[in-house]
């Protein structure tokens, strides 16, 4: 059973049928092949399978014009609409209920020239992140942003979302990247602060307030990006450890010697043996934790790492890999988690944060609370290992059971952590918003939507409960 979307009530709108009328208008804005009443089955299911939406239908504009004229006619008809990218989110963020239109950015995927004396990059909200990589990396340059769904997600969902990944110790999440917006507001007007100044102090922080507001102040549709020199050596190591604490404590002695530390994953024995037995990845080395580590620099760091953690009377297995074909290898290992799982059934999952020097403890007693819950779920733990965010995964319990969320997210609260880290709120855990903010916190956020979306009508579904 599968976590369906009820009607839309967004506490505003009220909800009307999409008209003959209604439609031809969409048609002659976008084309009539851009408005897709059938087979919505790719755009009303989330990644995870477990959140299943019902939109009545999906249009696909082609430019910040016509995403403009479209807003116009949904807030004229008080249509509610759903923003929608790549659909690679985990909580149900971008499905609409019946009555409600999906709005898909796919195709504002534009990829502007590379502009190496600033270090930016002007994209559509459409491109991937991925096709950002190969941009950068075609002139030298780098996009900090990454995380395996890379090939799907867009731009536009990642800013929505403030997506996070591997990189977040080194280089910020996605809100520190972005350094111009396009958007079109609920009633259609359009914005646009694209210049892309390191230094522009002359009001309110836009692009920052729309990065991680999940499509409920309006639809971004361009951003200007900021890129990172691409240094000439990686090197990629996987330790074998003896328990989280060492973990927690191996990635602190090496931020300390080493600022060229991109990534710090943390995964166990159980996920990387699934990893192997559904895609036949070689495990190098029997251990209970493993960590896998990954510096880039201009400079042949294998040798000073390796003294590091010999200094560091380190006792544990490691392996090195600094060409892609090793360093693929090994990090497979971690990628492959999240597919691995799904073979064997549709998961539970939860994004969280907790402080790093909480890390053994709250994985410790997540485990237990689970287990005590009930005895046949499965739990997967694997995550980002310097900067607290962990994911959690659980195979057994039905999507429409919200037990298990409440036991997880409970122990989130107790070591005042957040319920979410990476992919948002979405519909999946708005009931839990109040564990992560305050009263006051989520009335100044009500307020701003209210300002902004007077009608109620963007993602109602999404971020606050009715």
């Amino acid at each position: 059973m599968q976590v369906r979307l009820g009607r839309g009530n967004s506490g505003y709108l009220d909800q009307v049928n999409l008209s003959p009328e209604f439609v031809e208008a969409l048609r002659i804005i976008v084309g009539g092949n851009n408005v897709l009443t059938e087979d919505l089955a790719s755009y009303g299911t989330d990644w995870t399978g477990r959140f299943i939406g019902s939109p009545s239908l999906v249009v696909r504009p082609g430019s910040t014009s016509e995403v403009s004229q479209v807003m116009h006619l949904c807030s004229k008809h008080n249509i509610a609409v759903v923003p929608q990218g790549g659909n690679t989110g985990l909580v149900g963020g971008t499905l609409a209920s019946e009555g409600q239109v999906i709005v898909s950015t796919r195709r504002l995927n534009s990829l502007g020239p590379v502009e190496t004396a600033s270090q930016q990059i002007s994209v559509g909200a459409g491109a991937t992140v991925e096709q950002v990589h190969e941009a950068a990396d075609s002139h030298g340059l780098r996009y900090a942003v990454d995380f395996g769904a890379r090939g799907s997600a867009t731009i536009g969902g990642t800013i929505a979302t403030n997506a996070g990944g591997i990189n977040v110790l080194r280089f910020g999440s996605t809100r520190h990247q972005v350094v111009g917006i396009e958007a079109v507001l609920p009633n259609g007007e359009v914005i646009e602060h694209m210049a892309g100044l390191m230094k522009d102090n002359t009001g309110y922080d836009i692009a920052s307030l729309l990065c991680g507001s999940e499509g409920t102040l309006g639809i971004v549709t361009a951003a200007r990006l900021r890129l990172l020199p691409l240094h000439t050596s990686r090197t990629t190591v996987l330790l074998g450890c003896n328990s989280t604490d060492e973990v927690v404590h191996v990635v602190q002695g090496v931020r300390q010697q080493f600022d060229s530390l991109d990534a710090a994953e943390l995964f166990y024995a159980d996920g990387a043996n699934l990893v192997a037995e559904a895609f036949n990845v070689v495990i190098p080395f029997v251990a209970p934790v493993y960590l896998l580590l990954e510096f880039s620099a201009d400079v042949d760091l294998a040798s000073d790492i390796e003294r590091h953690l010999a200094q560091s009377n380190f006792a544990g297995l490691s392996a090195v890999a600094q060409d892609e074909l090793g360093r693929t290898r090994l990090w497979r290992l971690r990628e492959e988690h999240t597919a691995a799982i799904s073979t064997h059934g549709v998961p539970h999952k939860f994004d969280v944060t907790v402080a790093v020097s909480d890390l053994p403890e709250f994985i410790e007693k997540t485990r237990q609370r689970i287990s005590e819950t009930n005895t046949d779920w499965t739990v997967f733990i694997f995550g980002h290992a310097a900067d607290g965010n962990m994911h959690v995964n659980v195979l057994g319990p039905s999507a429409t059971d919200e037990l298990l969320d409440e036991v997880v997210l409970q122990v989130v609260a107790e070591f005042k952590g957040s319920i979410s880290a990476e992919h948002g709120i979405g519909s999946a855990k708005k009931k839990w918003l109040s564990l992560s903010r305050s009263q006051n916190e989520i009335a100044l956020m009500k307020a701003i939507k209210g300002a902004i979306d007077p009608q109620g009508m963007m993602n109602p579904n999404t971020l606050f409960a009715n």
